[in-house]
Order: C-alpha cells, then structure tokens, then sequence
C-alpha cells in the first residue's frame, strides 16, 4: 500500500507561482510513474504531468509545457510540481498519482494510489 498526501495549494493571482508537494509512505518501492491530474468543478480529471521512480522520464500535458515542471526527491518520497504563469484556467484541485507498472500512462484510470488533493485557485 501508498499513501500520498499532497501540499501546496492556496490562491494566487493570475501570472503567479505555487510549488506543490507529494509526500509519499508505504511500500514507495512498487510503483514505477507519478503524476499529477487536476479536476475543474464540472470537468473530468486530466493529466498534468508524469515523472518515472528514476527521473530520467517526464511529460506534460500541452497546456501546461513550458510553465509546470515535475521534480522528485528521492531521498524524501516527496514528489512537486512547481507552477509559474499560473492562469485562471488551472484553477481545480489537483492530485498526485501513482502506478505500479513500468511504463507512462496519461490516464488517470491506470493510476492506483490517490492522495486527497489540494485545491489551486488563480484569480484573474
């Protein structure tokens, strides 16, 4: 079992930044991917970014290239995604993930461990 427990979140004004934080405990050993999703009230939840156990993969959904950016440290379990020109439409709860398979998935579907989520609000 993985628990995940994310951090970070609050309100900030369009053009601003926030870094969140997933701290993960429990068998961290068996998963291979984390990721991030966000949810918009009235949307489905959609991917934001990936990262493999090792780091030496990632990938990010199209509307957040260039402006997010996925970071893990090992040595504290702790994965983050640092955010810059936030806009209003990144405003949702996000979520961060992860799967015990050995190869990148987009959907939120092939993820097994869930943490709460944490809410972003970018205010234009």
């Amino acid at each position: 079992q993985v628990q995940l427990v994310e951090s970070g979140g609050g309100l900030v004004q369009a053009g601003g930044s926030l870094r969140l934080s997933c701290a993960a405990s429990g068998r961290t050993f068996s998963w291979y991917y984390m990721g991030w999703f966000r949810q918009a009230p009235g949307k489905e939840r959609e991917f934001v970014a990936a990262i493999s156990a090792s780091g030496s993969s990632t990938n990010y959904a199209d509307s957040v290239k260039g402006r997010f950016t996925i970071s893990g440290d090992g040595a504290k379990n702790t994965m983050y995604l640092q955010m810059n020109i936030l806009k209003p439409e990144d405003t949702a709860v996000y979520y961060c993930a992860a799967r015990s398979a050995p190869y990148l998935s987009v959907s939120p579907l092939d993820y097994l461990y869930w943490g709460q989520g944490t809410q972003v609000t970018v205010s234009s």
